[in-house]
């Protein structure tokens, strides 16, 4: 039986000294018993000789300093897995908020992972069609990657969470695949709308949901990232599935970061998040990936809303250091009515050309790829240039390439949140397209697929 402390010093905000105890480690759960008998969980963030510095989970009020008692358990923080898992709804630390009954856990594991051995990683490149044009077409993901979706405020990026996690399938005959879902200091609003997006379409039976709402602890949501990844891996290294982790909205998990440094009164660094948020966010991202000699894979979508639209602030800055590039969503185009926003030129992703080509997607689609590319950046120029000069300025070509970018963003990137692309649909929406401008211009394609497509 853990001891129990009745040495309780004093509580401010989410934190609590315990004094004179004894065999306390790091990161070890802790529970509070009140009074009354209700009990709260905690955990250690610091240990300076008999004192414990603990972090709450729950708020501190009716906390009495003299008539509550504290335990610590032994152990860190853990999530109790099952294939029973998909299909339901947690809270962000673990427990089912859905109506349904507790999970029986096949076994529990640490939220923290065990940490991947970079020699025992395999290298990301089969292709995940997510049903989005501008993200399977130009920006492919591919299984294992960490591929981030830089939004802003206003920005429909919810929709598009929404969208993938319904839409996204691995292609081949028998391959198991899962989403993990988990958002971040979300509105009860918004919860719901993820909840009913994923029951409507029947996605929700291979969906496993974790929701931390705004008024819940920041403590909370600095697990609920840990619980979602911890579910990923057993779902994809011990049942061999594929499985998809969308991590929403990472710049509230960041300001709660920020909120417990502040509170433990640590050294703040850029911006006042704390120096060490780099590490903390690789620790995150890296969980991610393929494993030799395993089945399963664990692919990473994080979004996050950048503040002031500042690709340079240190959440999206850090992020994009860590992670295989970045989908940004644009609000020039959100205010076009182009839906989904995704403006593809600044986007990346950094692993596309190992996902794409024959066996894969299409042969063709390498070379497609970059004469999009190409002729969307000529066409974005020309029409810089007539709103300076006027359209006379333009030569015939010029104006074509005009016509081909106003094409593109209509078609090819504009299809609404409810429509799902295969990806050959994407490569004919392309070649359509390309058949705007003369085959003489499209040097970025071999003959052999011009023969093919273009004069088909």
């Amino acid at each position: 039986m853990p001891k129990e402390y009745r040495t309780i010093q004093e509580v401010a905000g989410p934190l609590m000294l315990v004094r004179e105890v004894s065999g306390v480690k790091y990161d070890e759960l802790g529970e509070i018993e009140l009074a009354n008998g209700e009990k709260r969980r905690c955990k250690v963030l610091e240990i300076n000789g008999s004192n414990a510095l603990v972090q709450l989970f729950e708020s501190a009020t009716g906390i009495n300093l003299a008539e509550s008692k504290v335990r610590f358990l032994g152990r860190q923080m853990e999530l109790g897995v099952s294939p029973d898992m998909l299909g339901r709804v947690f809270d962000g630390l673990g427990r089912p908020i859905d109506g349904g009954p507790e999970i029986i856990p096949v076994k529990r594991m640490d939220v923290n992972g065990v940490p991947m051995n970079p020699a025992a990683r395999a290298y990301p490149q089969e292709f995940i069609q997510t049903g989005v044009s501008a993200i399977d077409g130009l920006n492919t993901l591919v299984r294992g990657q960490k591929l981030p979706i830089f939004s802003a405020s206003g920005l429909p990026h919810a929709n598009l969470a929404a969208q993938i996690a319904r839409q996204a399938k691995v292609r081949g005959a028998n391959e198991q695949f899962a989403v993990v879902f988990a958002a971040m200091g979300i509105t009860f609003e918004e919860s719901n709308f993820f909840v009913e997006s994923f029951k409507e379409t029947g996605a929700i039976d291979r969906t496993v949901m974790f929701t931390n709402l705004a008024n819940d602890p920041a403590v909370e949501r600095i697990a609920t990232p840990r619980m979602a990844l911890t579910a990923a891996e057993y779902l994809a290294f011990d049942l061999g599935m594929h499985v998809l982790v969308i991590l929403t909205d990472i710049t509230n998990y960041a300001d709660a970061l920020r909120e417990v440094s502040a509170a433990r009164k640590e050294v703040p660094g850029r911006r006042g998040y704390p120096g060490y948020m780099y590490t903390d966010l690789a620790s995150l991202y890296e969980r991610a990936g393929r494993q030799k000699g395993k089945d399963g894979s664990i692919t990473m979508i994080p979004i996050l809303s950048m503040p002031e639209d500042d690709k340079t602030h240190p959440i999206p800055d850090l992020t994009g250091y860590i992670t295989e590039g970045q989908i940004i969503l644009s609000r020039e185009l959100y205010r076009r009515g182009i839906n989904p926003p995704i403006d593809v030129l600044p986007s990346l992703s950094r692993l596309k050309d190992k996902g794409i080509g024959e066996g894969k997607t299409r042969a063709d689609h390498s070379n497609t790829m970059n004469q999009l590319f190409s002729a969307y950046a000529r066409g974005k120029d020309a029409k810089e240039l007539m709103v300076v000069l006027g359209e006379a300025a333009l030569t015939d070509i010029d104006k074509l390439y005009a016509k081909f970018a106003d094409e593109f963003e209509k078609e090819y990137v504009s299809q609404g949140f409810e429509t799902s692309r295969s990806i050959e649909e994407t490569l004919d929406i392309g070649w359509k397209l390309l058949r705007i401008l003369p085959r003489s211009e499209l040097k970025r394609i071999s003959n052999e697929f011009l023969d093919k497509y273009y004069d088909a």
